[in-house]
């Protein structure tokens, strides 16, 4: 199957299977947030196609963002923001951003203040695992044990509940595979993208 391209009126750096092969318990709600590395050669043409996804997805509850840039590679955050203001209100995350240094009034906010840390910091931000729905705990336990020590190891490392964890990472995993099976079928990301 060709990978269909997001737009296409002056070409297109970013392909729809790539982000339903990275995204896709995002896109059936199942999940707050989802990141991927994109190529590209113009980034006229990235803004382009971040642009046209964000007009069909937003409607649906879905925000698609560049949060970093390196050379001619973007990191790309694909979120429900709802979902993302829930997580975020957690009294353990609050906590844990708070101690990171973020004092924010709003969820954009958080997410500029994110963005900022990813730019300005040569150590990667790990509260980012917040932003992608990780358990506080989890999270404050890879900060903790700078990522060692874990009780298991699958799209996060686990601290804390291992059970809870691991069936959550099989939901994920046959989420993804469906949908990636729906995208070679021709159905567009639209399609795939639950309404919320």
């Amino acid at each position: 199957m060709r990978e269909k391209l997001i737009s296409h009126a002056r070409g297109s750096c970013m392909r729809e299977e790539l982000i339903i092969r990275h995204c896709s318990p995002t896109l059936a709600g199942i999940k707050t947030g989802s990141l991927f590395n994109c190529s590209y050669e113009n980034e006229e043409m990235l803004y382009d196609d971040l642009r046209a996804l964000n007009k069909n997805l937003m409607p649906r509850g879905v925000r698609i963002l560049p949060v970093r840039y390196y050379g001619n590679r973007a990191l790309i955050y694909l979120y429900r923001p709802e979902r993302l203001s829930l997580d975020l209100s957690d009294n353990d995350a609050l906590a844990l951003l708070k101690a990171r240094g973020y004092h924010c009034s709003c969820t954009d906010q958080y997410v500029i203040q994110l963005m900022k840390r990813l730019k300005a910091s040569e150590e990667f931000p790990h509260e980012i695992g917040l932003f992608l729905g990780y358990p506080p705990s989890d999270v404050k336990g890879f900060i903790d044990n700078h990522g060692k020590a874990c009780k298991y190891s699958g799209c996060w490392k686990v601290y804390s509940d291992e059970q809870s964890a691991c069936r959550l990472f099989e939901k994920y995993r046959r989420c993804t595979e469906i949908y990636c099976l729906k995208c070679a079928q021709g159905v567009s990301i639209d399609r795939l993208t639950v309404a919320r």
